[in-house]
């Protein structure tokens, strides 16, 4: 699918520039039609809850095709912060290591647990993400948890270089992948890390509430659920009575699912599968590379360290942020003012035409100071 093609399912993009996906996408006619299709069932009784239970296991198995691993690795669960904490409570004690800007649901279930010791790789001038890490690995260190890319700056973490440095050391890795799958075609298979994770409300376009934690292989005996429910069986699924007992896959740390989160996950993975993930990036890391291109040029500067991603943030200098946000809001583009920097983040919907909007809006605000 073209990348025109594939913008004309997003209604509202013929009113706003969209450049506020690290924040949250706007919705597509796929996803909001099922999600009407579904609540004219449930107004008029037309519906069967045991289909709706069903969507969550079904989104696991798409789930699964999209990113090319097995679904018996695959647990579904409502959010980051949860697979995060799924992990920290099953995971041998130990010192993890996290970069100390860590998106707050990357970070704070590692300290809620109890079991470990976290240390926050500092951040030195002019040192990136992915070296802040490194350096930060040692003997001591059970587990690294990153996100491949932090909405805060853009920069994209170098995970090969990472997962070996956990390698050196006997470390695990834990990968977020929120704010990257959906646009960046990260291949996990050879990334092999121990743990991914990702919400899907961001890039891969889902409603809020659906969420996945991938486990390789021979790290699945080890896991048990965060809340034990009636999904921690596996099937056949039970509902009164009986003993404990945990399905021999990843579907033992299942979340009891939020049916319409997961119906509509299941029209967004459709959606996504129909596109082709190396062209989605190119795409967009062509569309952020102009727009930092001609940002610096008006001496906007970047504000990654590392290497760059589908999402770039800017230091405002000298410009009034509250000014910045009132012209976004009155040239109708979708964007992030935030601690002295404009964000931005390119989605296959978006088009050349995007970038000139905003790089039009930062020329014209120059020009004022």
């Amino acid at each position: 699918m073209r990348p025109e093609d594939f913008r004309l399912k997003f209604p509202a993009l013929q009113r706003f520039t969209w450049l506020d996906t690290p924040g949250a996408p706007p919705g597509s006619q796929d996803v909001t039609r099922s999600m009407e299709t579904l609540a004219h069932g449930w107004l008029h009784g037309d519906f069967c809850w045991t289909d709706w239970d069903a969507a969550a296991d079904k989104a696991r198995i798409d789930f699964a095709n999209y990113i090319g691993v097995h679904r018996s690795m695959v647990a579904t669960v409502s959010s980051l912060s949860e697979a995060a904490a799924t992990v920290a409570g099953s995971v041998p004690a130990g010192v993890v290591v996290l970069a100390e800007d860590e998106f707050r649901s990357n970070l704070l279930p590692w300290w809620g647990t109890g079991r470990s010791s976290v240390r926050v790789a500092r951040r030195r001038e002019g040192v990136s993400r992915t070296q802040s890490l490194i350096e930060a690995i040692d003997s001591d260190v059970v587990l690294v948890a990153v996100s491949e890319v932090l909405s805060n700056d853009g920069e994209r973490v170098d995970l090969a270089k990472v997962r070996q440095a956990c390698a050196d050391k006997n470390a695990r890795l834990f990968v977020n992948l929120t704010q990257s799958l959906g646009v960046l075609n990260t291949d996990l298979a050879e990334l092999d890390a121990d743990y991914v994770a990702v919400h899907g409300y961001k890039w891969m376009l889902c409603p809020r509430g659906a969420a996945w934690l991938v486990v390789r292989e021979d790290r699945m005996d080890e896991m048990t659920p965060l809340v034990p429910s009636w999904k921690t069986t596996g099937p056949p699924v039970g509902y009164f009575g009986g003993p404990y007992r945990q399905a021999d896959d990843m579907s033992r740390c299942d979340a009891a699912p939020a049916w319409f989160s997961w119906i509509g996950a299941r029209s967004a993975l459709k959606l996504l599968a129909s596109l082709g993930r190396g062209q989605v990036e190119q795409h967009c890391l062509r569309l952020a590379a102009a727009f930092a291109e001609r940002a610096d040029v008006l001496g906007f500067r970047d504000a990654s360290l590392g290497a760059p991603s589908h999402i770039v943030s800017v230091e405002l200098g000298n410009l009034d942020p509250i000014a910045v946000n009132y012209a976004l809001m009155q040239r109708k583009i979708k964007a992030t003012v935030h601690n002295g920097r404009l964000r931005v983040g390119f989605h296959y919907f978006n088009s050349p035409d995007d970038v000139a909007c905003v790089t039009d809006l930062l020329t014209d605000l120059r020009s004022q100071y």
